[in-house]
């Protein structure tokens, strides 16, 4: 399980270094064998390959006729990109996603279970203060009797 947050620098060439802490898990879960794609929030996905396959065969499951779907489709697996950490625990982003995701040099990583999100840091924080509407009541009905 992949959780907390790191905030990063992406290189010149557009590297991201995979936080040591991570680094160990993902060689034995994936051999450093990563998926990247866009997410309709403006991120970016990251996702060992054991943990991306299932997703993509299910989204490839799904109707192309009906155009929602169609363009999630689009999005999600025709940004996909195959990537390889390398032996300093880098992984390239490519230029297409880091324009989609308007990624600068300064970046978050914030792990989410299977899968990492990445984040230009001015938008990660307009998420977390976005995420705070909660604290004046406006809980969603299935986080009703919610407990943390």
């Amino acid at each position: 399980m992949f959780r907390g947050v790191t905030q990063l620098s992406l290189d010149s060439k557009g590297r991201l270094a995979i936080p040591a802490r991570y680094r160990d898990e993902l060689l034995a879960r994936c051999a450093g064998n990563i998926v990247i794609t866009a997410d309709p929030s403006r991120c970016l996905l990251i996702y060992p390959q054991p943990a991306w396959e299932p997703i993509e065969k299910k989204l490839n499951g799904l109707s192309s006729f009906n155009p929602q779907i169609r363009s999630l489709q689009r999005l999600i697996i025709g940004n996909a990109s195959d990537v390889e950490m390398d032996g300093s625990g880098r992984i390239l982003v490519a230029p297409p996603l880091r324009q989609f995701a308007g990624l600068q040099k300064e970046v978050v990583l914030a792990g989410q279970g299977e899968k990492f999100e990445l984040w230009d840091v001015e938008k990660w924080n307009l998420e977390i203060e976005a995420a705070l509407v909660y604290k004046d009541g406006n809980m969603p009905p299935e986080l009703e009797g919610f407990s943390l």
